[in-house]
């Protein structure tokens, strides 16, 4: 755990509204954060946990999905260095009750800090209040759209449309992950996934490798969208 005064650059570059409180308020936030490293794979936040707290990504990938009952998994959105998660606090929004699970994708350092210290925040500062409201609405839209995929579009189509976005976000037409990764963040089943890339290998729009695929054909993906 770092001591609580490394805490605070982070935190300032981190949450908007810190320049609206007071110094007491500073010093709360800083001395109930924590630094956890996670290594990749590790689940940073269980269904039905306690609540967790309040999340900063200071370097890595994490995660979120949902689990049901039949033990498929739903990835609903990922979150990045820099970025902010606050519905792993769902405890701090009353009007919120909404379970979901993380895991680190990559070795992960992330800034967690307590519910209770950031709700007393929240409580207090109409900054904060809005800030974490805008942030819990923000994931929310993440939410929807990858529900929105999933009940109204064909998987040939959300499949094409995770490459794509993988691409773009890499920067790179190398997609380095296996087909039970791809099956856990489009929604599907393994054998699913392994058929329609065949399938897209056959029709010239991918290549096929060990553990990865590269894009071949950008455009024939984007007219399976359109």
């Amino acid at each position: 755990m770092e001591h609580a005064d490394e805490m605070i650059p982070i935190l300032k570059s981190s949450l908007p509204f810190w320049e609206h409180l007071k110094e007491t308020e500073k010093k709360t936030l800083s001395q109930w954060s924590q630094l956890i490293r996670y290594e990749k794979g590790g689940i940073i936040r269980c269904q039905n946990c306690e609540c967790t707290g309040v999340l900063i990504i200071k370097s890595g990938s994490v995660r979120t999905y949902m689990l049901s009952e039949e033990g498929k998994e739903i990835t609903l959105y990922r979150l990045e260095q820099g970025d902010v998660c606050v519905l792993s606090a769902s405890c701090v929004l009353s009007a919120i009750t909404f379970e979901v699970q993380m895991e680190a994708v990559t070795e992960s350092e992330i800034i967690q800090i307590s519910a209770g210290a950031y709700s007393e925040i929240v409580d207090r500062n109409i900054y904060a209040e809005a800030f974490t409201y805008k942030q819990a609405t923000e994931r929310f839209s993440d939410v929807m759209w990858t529900m929105q995929q999933i009940l109204f579009m064909s998987f040939d189509q959300r499949l094409a449309i995770f490459l794509l976005d993988e691409s773009g976000k890499t920067g790179s037409d190398d997609i380095h992950m296996t087909h039970e990764q791809l099956a856990k963040y489009t929604g599907s089943a393994r054998e699913v996934v392994s058929r329609m890339l065949k399938y897209f290998s056959s029709e010239g729009l991918v290549k096929l490798s060990r553990g990865g695929v590269t894009i071949l054909d950008k455009k024939g993906l984007k007219q399976l969208i359109s």
